[in-house]
């Protein structure tokens, strides 16, 4: 099937026109109430009108310019029979085009940096993950070529959320033979031993993002027999002191709340065939005055080595609701320091 293909406009008009073949995909493309235009306006600064199959954009040179190869991308993204979420539409306008296949084969793990411009997807059992800022994808490409790497910045930016979806994948694909999941169990004013219930039912709230990343991943059922099978683990941080973690996807979660001490005792868990990820925001440290954050100790004990990865984010990273980024960054520029 042919894709849209531009048609040059007159100088006098500046705009640009597209016509789309098929008017089914065409609908697709545009979504319920022309909301995906909506948003490409608003991000590119154009104007878009339908006619027919028809899309005429309207605006300065350069912003038509990455409208068109946005809406272009987006329909043959369609023509390979892929979907288009509002997920999709925001890794579209803020990567730009890259090379879309069909979709993922049960064989298919992932393609992974065969060029710079290459696309990077992960498969779960439940769906596809595309990384949706450079800085997540080169995020993502560290977790398969490192067996050791960081995760550094504010919340929402997908650190931990890429981090169990690249678990799962090794998983599934037998690159590993189980994951385990941990975060520190840090109380935040209500003491764990006034909350009701045994020590499972105390830590589980704590766990709860590390439950939800996961439950995206892999049905319900299957979630529910890995983790009574114990091929999948989630514990707090303090359950991981004595063990040695072989042949298994290990993810720390919320790493700057642990202390130097517990941080150094996680490290030395890795064993042979393992692959080890922290997470962790260096801005909501919830650990009392005085006693230094693990997360800060790590990145400035083992930042030369080199078999070790730092990948940072900023609020431009944010792919929560756009607000979060605005909120990051109305804190970061009232920050002292």
């Amino acid at each position: 099937m042919a894709t849209g293909a531009l048609t040059p406009p007159a100088e006098a008009t500046a705009e640009d026109l597209l016509e789309f073949p098929d008017n089914f995909l065409l609908i697709d493309l545009c979504g319920e109430y022309d909301r995906n235009l909506t948003t490409i306006e608003d991000r590119l600064s154009v104007q878009i009108l339908r006619r027919g199959n028809q899309l005429a954009v309207i605006g300065e040179e350069d912003a038509r310019k990455d409208t068109v190869q946005v809406l272009q991308a987006l329909y043959q993204r369609l023509e390979a029979g892929r979907t288009l979420e509002p997920g999709d539409l925001d890794r579209e306008l803020r990567m730009g085009p890259e090379p879309v296949r069909g979709p993922a084969r049960d064989g298919d793990q992932i393609e992974l940096f065969k060029g710079e411009t290459s696309r990077v997807e992960i498969k779960t059992r439940k769906k596809l993950i595309e990384p949706r800022t450079d800085a997540q994808k080169a995020y993502v490409k560290s977790l398969f070529d490192k067996e050791l790497a960081f995760g550094i910045g504010p919340a929402g930016t997908g650190k931990t959320y890429l981090a169990v979806a690249v678990g799962v994948n090794m998983l599934i694909s037998g690159h590993v033979d189980k994951i385990i999941l941990s975060r520190p169990a840090v109380e935040a004013g209500e003491k764990l031993g006034y909350l009701p219930g045994d020590m499972k039912d105390k830590v589980d709230p704590y766990m709860q993002p590390l439950y939800d990343a996961l439950n995206d991943f892999l049905p319900g059922k299957q979630a529910a027999k890995m983790m009574e099978e114990k091929v999948i683990e989630i514990a707090p941080l303090a359950f991981m002191r004595g063990r040695t973690l072989s042949n298994a996807f290990v993810v720390l979660d919320e790493a700057q709340n642990a202390t130097t001490m517990q941080m150094k005792m996680f490290l030395t868990r890795l064993g042979e065939g393992s692959r080890m990820v922290i997470t962790g925001d260096r801005t909501q440290i919830d650990l009392p005055r005085g006693v230094n954050s693990g997360l800060w100790d790590a990145e400035r004990l083992l930042k030369n080595i080199p078999k070790i990865s730092f990948n940072y984010f900023t609020a431009k990273d944010v792919v929560r609701h756009p607000l979060v980024a605005a909120i990051i960054e109305a804190y970061e520029k009232d920050d002292p320091k």
